[in-house]
């Protein structure tokens, strides 16, 4: 398949939505329980490294985005990164290929840490991480309860990773 990724823009937005509600419901891809609106998601995310995947027919098939993890200045060069791909594109590089666009775009502005936490049931995630240079660095066990969805009821782990510039 070939794949282009370019700059998330707000027209996007009814492309990316459906594709992050889809992994809110999966139960393995989020504690949020709603997908957030446009602003809300603007205000919140990063503009470098803000990413869609288009696939051969135009579609949107994947978006990754990153938020600070503090206002304090010293961490300026950390975020939190979320990447999400459509059900119907897995298995086919969409995740490689944003999250290889988004690395060099965070490295080129100076980011040194890219952090994550992601779902111990969701393998695919984790060996993607891996094998972009994401190594573990923690289990954070029952760290949250779920209030919706198939795990409603239950408490869940996460792995945290994290890549560091070279």
């Amino acid at each position: 398949m070939t794949l282009a990724v370019r700059a998330m823009i707000a027209a996007d937005w009814p492309y990316v939505e459906p594709i992050y509600r889809e992994g809110i419901l999966s139960g393995n891809a989020t504690f949020e329980s709603e997908t957030p609106t446009w602003e809300h998601f603007d205000e919140g995310k990063l503009r470098v490294g803000r990413l869609v995947t288009i696939d051969p027919t135009g579609a949107v098939v994947g978006w990754i985005a990153a938020s600070p993890v503090s206002t304090r200045p010293m961490y300026r060069g950390v975020v939190e990164h979320s990447l999400y791909v459509a059900a119907s594109a897995r298995g086919h590089g969409v995740g490689a290929a944003l999250l290889d666009a988004f690395l060099s775009d965070v490295d080129a502005a100076g980011i040194w840490t890219v952090q994550s936490s992601i779902f111990p049931e969701n393998a695919a995630s984790i060996r993607l991480h891996e094998r972009a240079g994401f190594r573990r660095v923690g289990h954070r066990e029952r760290i949250a309860y779920m209030n919706h969805g198939p795990w409603a009821g239950t408490w869940r782990d996460t792995i945290l990773v994290e890549r560091r510039r070279r």
